[in-house]
């Protein structure tokens, strides 16, 4: 028998993987489009995460992501996001906004997570919703690491993915340096 996924509403995903996925997108060799791999690598470090929410550093995959994104509620992206703003600056994009993301890409990979979403809007497995929650880059240079404004941002994406997935019916936990949880 197949096991299938329920949102926090109990709606069956008829998927067997969690309903909701945050995926960390970026080249971490290339400064701060890294940005969205660092957000899920503290995710997982700092924070309980429940089992139906998937985290996943997808690097700059492309097709590759089709099953990772297949039929899921939920599709939180986290990325480097080039806006005009400067540097540093937050930003979280829903619903039609997100089509707009795709047309400034900062690399590469947004063009190949753009692929996926549409051919998955082909076969009728396109996530419910999409977010995309990210900062607008200062460098984007062959460095290893982020920039100090874009590292200075990172616990304000956490709190935006946080407050993302709290609106979807998700407490999510924060581990305290002992060991012991503490309630965000």
């Amino acid at each position: 028998m197949k096991e299938t996924a329920q949102t926090p509403t109990g709606l069956d995903t008829g998927a067997a993987q969690a309903p909701v996925l945050v995926l960390g997108l970026g080249n971490i060799l290339m400064q701060d489009e890294g940005v969205g791999v660092a957000v899920v690598e503290r995710l997982q470090q700092d924070y309980r995460i429940p089992d139906d929410i998937e985290l996943l550093d997808g690097g700059t995959s492309g097709m590759a992501l089709l099953d990772d994104l297949r039929r899921r509620e939920t599709l939180i992206v986290v990325d480097a996001v080039r806006t005009g703003q400067p540097a540093g600056t937050l930003v979280v994009l829903k619903g039609e906004q997100v089509p707009a993301f795709f047309l400034s890409k900062v690399s590469p990979h947004q063009l190949a997570l753009s692929d996926v979403l549409a051919v998955l809007t082909l076969t009728g497995e396109k996530p419910l919703e999409v977010i995309v929650i990210g900062v607008e880059p200062e460098s984007l240079k062959t460095h290893l690491g982020l920039s100090d404004i874009v590292n200075h941002q990172l616990q304000a994406l956490i709190t935006n993915v946080l407050n993302e997935l709290h609106v979807i019916g998700y407490e999510i936990e924060a581990k305290s340096e002992s060991g012991r949880i503490v309630h965000h």
